[in-house]
Parts: structure tokens; C-alpha cells; sequence
């Protein structure tokens, strides 16, 4: 389940003007429409009694296309992609030679990542989410969105906006799960507006693959 988390990192594709996190939020969900990044991901776990929490580091690439197009391709330690075409959420592991297939409508709900990457104001965020700013932190201003249901498997996601000579950019999201769990992504390399064809996320499962639907 935190991999589709992950999907939220199209919200890391915004340039937008140096403001409160609340205020860059919501001019990025009115003016970014497509865009890639690199990213690293640190997923910490809670810790076990008399023993030191544990991390895991993977890294790579994503893009996307509003409102409901993107792709993540973990290069390290691991080859793993999620691809959403805009019908079929993709997941496919490359060790393992299995590809999952899910329908987005029933995988994504009421998830951030389903809201961020259609939502086209915060009035439609706020359906589903109570948003706030948080205090700056680790030179970054911050938003937050805490969901309204309280048995869905997320407690928490933080987004961090850094000042940039483009004026503001998404930098950081975390995300804390019903377990515990803190996933923290990281951006780099950011470009936004792009012109990306709508082919671009297409997922054709490999030859010889595992598919599984569900």
C-alpha cells in the first residue's frame, strides 16, 4: 500500500510562487498540468521493542500528466515501475517477473494522490481532507493534509515547498501510515509543464510476465 502512496510525488511538480505552504498548494493544483523529477525514497518502520527503527533507501525516476496519467520507475536497490494509464493502475516487479493490474477508480478512492492529481482547487481537496500550514522546518514551508475518514490506512501527509530561483518548488513529502510507518520522498532535478503525450503511459506487460488482476 505506501508505493501507491508514492503516487502522490506528482504533487512534486510544482514551481510556484514563494508563499505559505497552504498558498503554494493551491497554485499548484491550479497551474501544474504535467512534469518529471528524480527522487529518493526513505521508508522508516516503527521500532520493534529494544530495537533501533529500521530504514530502506530506493531510488528513481517519475512523471506524470493530469488528471490521472503518471509512472514510477524504481531503478535502485530494486527495478520496480507503477504506471497509471488512466483506466488500469500497473505494478510490476521485475525480480519477480509479476505484473498487478488494478482499476484506478477502485485502487486510488479518496487517496491524496488520487485528489492531488485531479483536484483542480483546494475546495475539492478539502472533500475529502483537512488542510493547514504547518510551521516552516528544515528551511521549508509546509502543508498539511490530514484525511477526514479515520479508518483509511493513512494518518498523515506533509508537503514541503523550498525557494528556488524559479521562485517556489515542492521539495519534500512525507507521508505517515496507520502502522506507523513514515515514508519520506525526496525531489531533484524537477521540471514542470512538460509536453508529455499521453503514450507515455502506456504499460504493456513483458512477455513471459506474471499478470495478475484484481
Amino acid at each position: 500500500m505506501r508505493k501507491l502512496f508514492t503516487i502522490l510525488l506528482i504533487a512534486g511538480c510544482a514551481q510556484l510562487a514563494w508563499a505559505g505552504g497552504m498558498e503554494d498548494l493551491e497554485s499548484f493544483v491550479k497551474t501544474v498540468k504535467s512534469g518529471q523529477a528524480d527522487f529518493t525514497q526513505v521508508v522508516t518502520s516503527p521500532p520493534r521493542p529494544g530495537q533501533a527503527a529500521r530504514s530502506k533507501t530506493s531510488s528513481g525516476t517519475f512523471e506524470f500528466l493530469r488528471p490521472n496519467r503518471f509512472r514510477f520507475l524504481y531503478e535502485k536497490p530494486f527495478k520496480q515501475s507503477i504506471v497509471a494509464d488512466g483506466q488500469t493502475l500497473w505494478l510490476y516487479d521485475a525480480d519477480l517477473n509479476q505484473v498487478t493490474a488494478r482499476k484506478q477508480s477502485q485502487v486510488l478512492g479518496s487517496t491524496p494522490a488520487a485528489l492531488i492529481a485531479a483536484a483542480p482547487d483546494l475546495q475539492a481537496l478539502r472533500a475529502d481532507f483537512n488542510l493547514t500550514d504547518a510551521p516552516d522546518q528544515d528551511g521549508l514551508q509546509w502543508a498539511v493534509a490530514m484525511p477526514k475518514a479515520k479508518d483509511g490506512p493513512l494518518q498523515s501527509v506533509r508537503v514541503g515547498f523550498r525557494l528556488s530561483d524559479k521562485g517556489s518548488e515542492l521539495a519534500v513529502l512525507e507521508i505517515l501510515d496507520s502502522f506507523g510507518q513514515r515514508s519520506v520522498l525526496t525531489f531533484s532535478q524537477l521540471q514542470v509543464n512538460l509536453p508529455l503525450a499521453a503514450g507515455t503511459f502506456k504499460f504493456e506487460p513483458p512477455t513471459g510476465a506474471d499478470v495478475v488482476r484484481q
